[in-house]
């Protein structure tokens, strides 16, 4: 509803001018008094969006209050950058002063004016301010939240279908083989097909396995982009490859290898088939393709047996409905009827049973409120109509914290199918202004809370979790996409899809008028040549497959002047034009360049920026932008050396930025004792370059140089170094335990060539939980632990190394969950004390010898044999490839 939006823009107004405190000294007054004013509508506002969606009286009630709103963010925003310009010329030049003062009075007086037409709203409509009933159960939205961890393989259902899959998918000829799963919206085609995937039966069975979101609006190119990417690391080399030749070397590489299955997820047309079908190969080895779709047509057009996924029975979606909403415990009997009603009035529809558990997990646990759950989902799904399963997703949102509700629409901005990167999604919740401070959680971790809500409420579906267990990368079902789309584009006035078309065209300057954020997914630099202006845009959001360049740089920044985020990450920066330093609102900045080699020092003068993000194809990169004068940067990202400025030449007066949390990825020679001074909180580093130059001792022999820099910074909790030169002569070593951060989580080394004896310094560690040791990290022929090292450490992973012989003892590694090795070819077996290790869950094995994948099969079985008739199992599971090494 739009009021959810409304609040949102009458919080970030109460922000914009606490942040902007010391520009808009000439209206203070005036403002003091619109925000006291607009302050009594937050009540209204927050109760209004329990009410009905269809009162219409509240409906126009809200657009008023909502254009007023808007109206007196801009007058301000504006404001604040003339002031800006005003604070940063020569102050003492007369005219340029009395024209901001004559401004100021201008803005005083659109304020007062905007102060009439709230004081109107209050006169005019006072039977809808009053239409609404304040109870005692006003702040029940901010109760705590906790709900249970909902496992992603929990959906129960499907145990017979997927055997039945994978016996299609194992039998057969030694022909390529086409298998279509087919039903209707929400029925689980996705699921079904994504535990099939994951399936150890089928990852042994297969080499590769490869997931493909085609959609409707599929792009031809990335798919085979995508799978070409799974033979090679330099993807990258294909950019620019015509796309029949892209097909004719996927189809190549699927030829040469081993027996194959391609998931196609979500078909829409026969016409897309015969477009992507050409990649693959029938290489007589009994390969197969997955594929998903809602069209009977599409499947038979492919296999005239398609798989046609059946509905829940009664006694299955009941199933289902008790593990979503109770996870491992039983329903409470006296919510049983009423449960089992709800799951039998979802007429047997996976989706429509897991949105209505989010909805139940909102609502409380008494016979009453589960009876009137029961009666909405039957008016809800009469006949099965696909349309239905939007009206639950409704349901579901409208049961959603009031501070959730913009989080969720937001995930519509992205493209259809497409894995979101969790951190990404975090870091433009923030930039919005969704999230809100709730002490002593940072920003970040109450985003990261609202996540997992989502994902909990089942209104978000996880792709991929980080190796400490954190979300990675997430998606939302196509349904519930659809929903946050409708609902913010035509609803809130949240954002608005850009699309050319048959049936599109794009928005003339009187539309761009009436936006305030734009995502785009195609077509963006013929959107761009025509000079679009949207005076009132704040987020403009391009997610455009193929990086193209922008020659002219100024069209952005001209086009959209008060933007506060812009993530641009497709496209390719050539230069920066002085209009792009007048975007004084930033606070997200995303690109890419192959060009770029400095970034200049006015982008010092983008004081609001949180977000800064560069991918770059240079080596290094010279900030020269006064970085310590951006007092509210949260995080530094780019692939490439960042040479940071000194602190000591700042402007800032500040000499700690307590916000800055990611300096990934900077060179060895700025891992000073000033810039780390000024980073106390910092969370996340990242060094890439000579890093000899990092591990060198002072030179009069008195510290422990630019490292011992870094273990003081107390919440350190991830550290990457990456070695760009290849050492000679004198051998690296690591300095001693202590001098490492004392909170360090995780640690990555990529080409660092220590010797294996140094490991002993890891595993004193005492918090290290994640290891990973990337392209000879280390080097030597034989490693054995000590005793009593390591633990806390939960995932270790080793990828190309010369390493033959590794021993350990039980006593090593105590809190292993996960062992990863790739490409250690010479290392002839796995310790066999692996098999005592109780926490072990999984060992996953990539072109290792043959002897090394036998040895771990033993260390397996023996695991196996051991928890034979124990109540406390791990189940530690075995992933080898390719499937037949070591057999």
């Amino acid at each position: 509803m739009a009021d959810v939006a409304v609040n949102f823009l009458v919080e970030n107004l109460m922000h914009l001018i606490i942040d902007n405190a010391g520009l808009i000294i000439g209206i203070k007054g005036e403002v003091e008094h619109l925000l006291h004013d607009l302050n009594d509508f937050n009540a209204f506002l927050k109760q209004a969006a329990k009410s009905r969606r269809d009162n219409e009286v509240l409906k126009s009630l809200v657009k008023k209050i909502s254009k007023v709103v808007n109206d007196a963010e801009d007058s301000i925003d504006k404001f604040v950058i003339e002031a800006k310009r005003h604070d940063d010329m020569n102050k003492f030049a007369q005219w340029f002063h009395l024209t901001h003062v004559t401004r100021a009075k201008g803005v005083a007086d659109e304020i007062n004016t905007i102060r009439e037409r709230v004081k109107v709203i209050r006169e005019n409509d006072a039977y809808g301010l009053q239409a609404i009933t304040f109870d005692d159960n006003f702040n029940k939205g901010a109760q705590e939240r906790k709900v249970p961890v909902v496992e992603e393989d929990n959906v129960g259902g499907f145990d017979e279908e997927v055997k039945t899959v994978i016996d299609r998918l194992i039998g057969g000829s030694d022909h390529l083989e086409v298998v279509p799963i087919v039903g209707m919206p929400g029925l689980g085609k996705t699921t079904l097909a994504y535990k099939i995937y994951k399936d150890p039966k089928v990852e042994c069975e297969f080499f590769p396995c490869i997931w493909v979101n085609v959609s409707q609006l599929y792009k031809r190119r990335e798919i085979f982009l995508n799978i070409i990417s799974k033979f090679t690391r330099n993807s990258k080399q294909y950019y620019d490859v015509p796309e029949d030749d892209l097909a004719d070397e996927a189809r190549e590489l699927l030829g040469k290898g081993g027996k194959y299955l391609i998931v196609l997820d979500d078909v829409w047309t026969m016409e897309a088939w015969d477009r992507i079908k050409i990649a693959f190969p029938d290489n007589g080895k009994c390969s197969r393709v997955l594929m998903t779709t809602t069209h009977r047509n599409v499947a038979r057009y492919c296999n005239d047996k398609p798989h046609y996924v059946k509905f829940l029975t009664k006694n299955e979606s009941w199933e289902l409905l008790e593990k979503k909403v109770f996870y491992k415990e039983k329903c409470p009997r006296e919510l049983e009827l009423p449960g089992k009603s709800i799951a039998e009035n979802c007429r047997g529809l996976p989706l429509a049973i897991v949105v209505i558990a989010g909805a139940l997990m909102g609502k409380g646990k008494t016979t009453r409120e589960w009876k009137l759950v029961a009666d909405s989902v039957g008016e809800h799904l009469i006949n099965r109509d696909p349309e239905n399963c939007k009206k639950l997703v409704q349901m579901s949102y409208d049961c959603l914290p009031y501070d959730l509700k913009m989080c969720f629409l937001y995930c519509g901005t992205f493209p259809g199918g497409s894995e979101i990167s969790a951190r990404k999604l975090i870091s433009l919740w923030i930039a919005e202004g969704f999230i809100h401070y709730n002490r002593p959680l940072t920003l970040e971790d109450v985003a990261e809370d609202h996540l997992n809500y989502l994902v909990n409420r089942n209104l978000v579906m996880v792709m991929q979790r980080g190796s400490s267990g954190q979300i990675k990368t997430c998606r939302v079902h196509d349904i519930l996409r659809e929903f946050c789309r409708h609902e913010a584009m035509m609803e809130e006035n949240l954002f608005q899809e850009i699309k050319r078309g048959q049936e599109h065209s794009f928005p003339e300057k009187q539309e761009l008028a009436t936006y305030r954020r734009l995502c785009i997914h195609s077509s963006v630099s013929e959107f761009l040549s025509t000079k679009p202006f949207g005076e009132h845009v704040r987020s403009f959001l391009c997610f455009a497959s193929k990086k193209f360049e922008m020659p002219l740089g100024d069209i952005i920044p001209r086009a959209f002047p008060l933007l506060r985020v812009l993530d641009a990450e497709s496209i390719k920066f050539s230069r920066f034009p002085k209009e792009f330093f007048k975007l004084f609102h930033l606070r997200y900045m995303a690109f890419s360049t192959d060009s770029i080699m400095t970034i200049p020092s006015n982008i010092g003068n983008l004081w609001n920026v949180q977000t800064l993000i560069i991918e770059t194809q240079q080596g290094t990169l010279d900030i020269k932008a006064d970085i310590w004068n951006m007092t509210t940067l949260r995080h530094v990202c780019t692939n490439a050396s960042a040479i940071l400025p000194s602190p000591k030449h700042s402007k800032s007066r500040k000499e700690v930025n307590h916000y800055l949390q990611t300096l990934s990825t900077i060179a060895p020679e700025c891992c000073t004792a000033e810039i780390f001074t000024r980073t106390p909180n910092l969370k996340k580093l990242g060094v890439r370059g000579k890093i000899a130059a990092l591990l060198e001792t002072s030179k009069d022999g008195s510290g422990s140089g630019l490292f011992g820099n870094i273990g003081k910074l107390d919440c350190l909790e991830n550290l990457k170094l990456v070695n760009d030169t290849r050492q000679s002569g004198k051998q690296l070593h690591l300095p001693p335990a202590y001098i490492f951060p004392q909170k360090l989580k995780k640690l990555t080394l990529i080409d660092t060539w220590f010797e294996w004896k140094d490991m002993s310094i890891l595993g004193l560690l005492e918090y290290l939980e994640v290891l990973k040791l990337k392209q000879n990290a280390f080097r030597g022929q034989s490693w054995e632990p000590e005793d009593g090292g390591f633990p806390c450490l939960q995932v270790l992973w080793i990828e190309r190394t010369d390493l033959s012989s590794w021993k350990a003892s039980s006593g090593n590694f105590p809190q292993l969950k996960r062992l990863v090795l790739i490409s250690c070819d010479k290392l002839e077996e796995l310790p066999a004390a692996l098999a005592d290790a109780q926490s072990l869950q999984l060992m996953e094995l990539h072109y290792t010898s043959e002897s090394a994948a036998k040895s771990a099969r033993v260390i397996l079985k023996r695991r196996l044999r051991k928890e034979e008739g124990s109540t406390n199992r791990c189940g530690c599971k075995l992933s080898v490839f390719p499937p037949d090494l070591g057999l």
